[in-house]
């Protein structure tokens, strides 16, 4: 007999392992969820108070952090949870052989910071802003413990502990605005999020797993082994994390901070919705890895279902978006940050491409494809960074957010056709890009999970 719809889903939620991962997801959902709201009330507060000067010496500041960070990780984020999950009786000395070796990359990272700003004609304000920031880098040693949480399923212990940070900080701003404070408070505040977080999380820890001593726990042949299968993940990771940030460090060098304040101003709402794409195409690839163990035209079918999906999420979002850019930069940021509404209508187009980028990386994955994906990186950084030497000086923020655009596009979609084993994907990007599925194949589809 069939059973109802309202009678699966019954069945589904009494499933004890299934149950697990919904919550799990809930969690990390929901704290998505909050950190945009935040981030968008809170920080567009900040951005008026600051004025776009000081807003953009501010994201200058946080840019090296993004790209500084990447190498103090080591690249050893999912190489733990791996490992915890295969070899759960080894925890401990995977999570304190990590702790010391990000305290290690980080303390490496704060020398090669200071060494840079000692040479460069940076103010003297901005070298102090930056060393303070990347000297935050040590106590994101602590993240270790989220690790374990993610190979438990057990994300809503790191969800809390996030949760309490981003009240803490986001209090502090409202303070700092409400006192008048300088733009040396607000980078404090940054400083003493990661410590927040990291405390948080390894009391979270302790209450969890109270006759853990991991810090303690250090073993030098786990730590080569590590860097070993880490090294291409941290230069993959440095490579994304320079075409993402670089145009705001070039902007600022070459054209000052205001332009920079409005490019990050106009930045920050056009890529608030990114974790969307992520969400959904984590929730709906199994069902497309599963479909390509036992039928590879389905699994075909399934992957071009998902571009789709795609492109008509991130259409909806950057077509009213784009439109209604003047109203909206006006209504959230002022009238001191009006000339960020034309950046804001060209760069949120971005997001078609992310979102198509995102949905191939796991294909790639299926695919065995990592290793070109790694130089579509490097090939996409290198024209991002030529096109803006060559575009912001004659055409200002304007250029960067050009820059920007041509860029993702090369790199998630156009590079694919280079490589044999990519054509594929990028049939199906096109495809979707061009809605020619949706408008002559309607009549054909089937459901993306059965």
């Amino acid at each position: 007999m069939i059973k109802s719809f309202k009678e699966k889903i019954y069945i589904a939620i009494k499933d004890q392992g299934l149950r697990r991962y919904l919550f799990n997801t809930i969690w990390l959902f929901s704290d998505q969820v909050l950190r945009l709201v935040a981030g968008l009330f809170v920080g567009i507060w900040v951005a008026r108070y600051l004025g776009p000067n000081q807003f953009g010496i501010l994201n200058y500041a946080l840019a090296f952090l993004a790209i500084f960070g990447v190498i103090a990780k080591l690249g050893l984020d999912s190489l733990i949870v791996r490992n915890i999950v295969n070899h759960p009786d080894k925890s401990d000395v995977y999570l304190g052989t990590a702790f010391w070796l990000k305290i290690i990359g980080a303390v490496i990272t704060v020398i090669i910071t200071g060494a840079y700003l000692l040479l460069s004609d940076e103010a003297y304000s901005t070298k102090v802003y930056i060393l303070l920031l990347t000297s935050s880098l040590i106590f994101q040693s602590f993240e270790v413990t989220d690790f374990f949480f993610q190979a438990k399923v057990l994300s809503k212990f790191t969800s809390i502990c996030k949760t309490i940070q981003l009240i803490i900080s986001s209090l502090a701003k409202v303070y700092l605005i409400s006192v008048r404070a300088d733009l040396l408070s607000f980078i404090m505040v940054q400083f003493l999020d990661q410590i927040t977080l990291g405390i948080t999380q390894f009391l979270a820890f302790r209450y969890y797993s109270k006759n853990s001593h991991f810090i303690s726990r250090f073993n030098i042949e786990v730590a080569k082994d590590l860097l070993r299968n880490a090294w291409p993940l941290i230069f993959g990771s440095l490579v994304v994390m320079i075409y993402m940030r670089i145009d705001q460090i070039m902007i600022m060098k070459i054209i000052g901070e205001k332009e920079m304040g409005l490019f990050s101003a106009a930045v920050r709402l056009s890529e608030a919705w990114y974790f969307v794409p992520v969400i959904i195409t984590n929730s709906l690839f199994p069902a497309v890895l599963n479909a390509k163990k036992t039928d590879e035209a389905e699994y075909k079918k399934r992957m071009q279902r998902l571009f789709n999906l795609m492109v008509i999420v991130s259409i909806g979002v950057a077509m009213p978006i784009s439109i209604a850019s003047p109203w909206l930069v006006d209504i959230f940021y002022g009238e001191a940050y009006h000339a960020a509404a034309k950046i804001l209508a060209l760069h949120v187009w971005t997001g078609v491409f992310v979102s198509l980028g995102v949905a191939s990386s796991n294909s790639f994955l299926a695919e065995n494809l990592q290793k070109f994906g790694l130089w579509k990186a490097i090939a996409g950084a290198i024209i991002n960074i030529v096109l803006n030497l060559l575009l912001i000086p004659k055409l200002g923020i304007i250029g960067a957010a050009f820059s920007t655009l041509v860029c993702q596009m090369c790199a998630s979609v156009f590079f694919n056709v280079l490589y044999k084993k990519s054509r594929p994907i990028f049939r199906m990007q096109m495809n979707a890009i061009l809605f020619y599925e949706n408008i002559f194949q309607g009549n054909k589809r089937r459901d993306l999970i059965k």
